[in-house]
């Protein structure tokens, strides 16, 4: 699959999910943690998220979190395949930010908490924050010694440079969020602010936390 995809930008329009069925997404969802209702919050995971954990551990999850007293949506941002929704969760210990990415569908691809950061989340912002620089060997530094091997230091410039000038031009590195954790493949979504769209950079890493691929599809998932 190559690291970017860039060569396919040209082609790529932005999700076909609208704003106003990102938000009624965004809203089931967080009613159900508000209500701790762990069906419906498992049935509106994506496909590949839902696979990977069952009705009973999500109610679990749910039964542990502190009461929420609220919830409000703060933004809708459409990207390629994806919807980033930045929403606040309201419980006795004051507001909480949430960060979602939702699919097509809209369905629940991944989540975190805004003030919750691990190693890889770390990593991957890292390694986006030096390809927008330009700190092409900073950012090979983090790559798995294969990954470095199958891409020639000019290739990772050069499909940078088309994926940001065919996307509108780079403007900031917004977040990130993990979607699966732990095995031998770990799955990092960074949200990336360009002039035509913000679109979550899918980064995979190996169970050492060394980058093993990147690309703008979710085929990975």
């Amino acid at each position: 699959m190559g690291v970017v995809n860039p060569a396919a930008a040209e082609d790529l329009t932005r999700t076909e999910l609208s704003p106003a069925q990102a938000t009624a997404a965004a809203e089931l969802l967080l009613d159900a943690l508000k209500n701790r209702q762990g069906d419906v919050m498992h049935d509106a995971l994506a496909t590949p998220v839902q696979a990977s954990v069952d009705v009973k551990t999500v109610q679990e999850r749910l039964d542990q979190r502190m009461a929420i007293e609220a919830t409000r949506v703060v933004s809708v941002i459409p990207g390629y395949n994806t919807t980033t929704i930045d929403a606040v969760v309201t419980t006795a210990s004051g507001d909480e930010g949430m960060l979602m990415v939702l699919d097509e569908d809209g369905k629940l691809l991944a989540w975190k908490w805004t003030d919750q950061i691990k190693p890889i989340e770390t990593t991957a912002v890292e390694f986006a924050r030096d390809l927008a620089a330009g700190r092409w060997v900073a950012a090979r530094s983090k790559m798995s010694l294969q990954l470095q091997e199958d891409l020639a230091p000019g290739d990772l410039e050069r499909k940078w440079t088309k994926l940001s000038r065919t996307s509108g031009g780079f403007r900031k590195v917004k977040d990130a969020v993990i979607a699966h954790q732990g095995g031998e493949q770990q799955l990092v979504l960074v949200a990336v602010s360009f002039g035509k769209a913000t679109t979550n950079l899918f980064v995979i890493f190996d169970e050492r936390g060394r980058i093993t691929n990147v690309d703008i599809s979710r085929d990975f998932v």
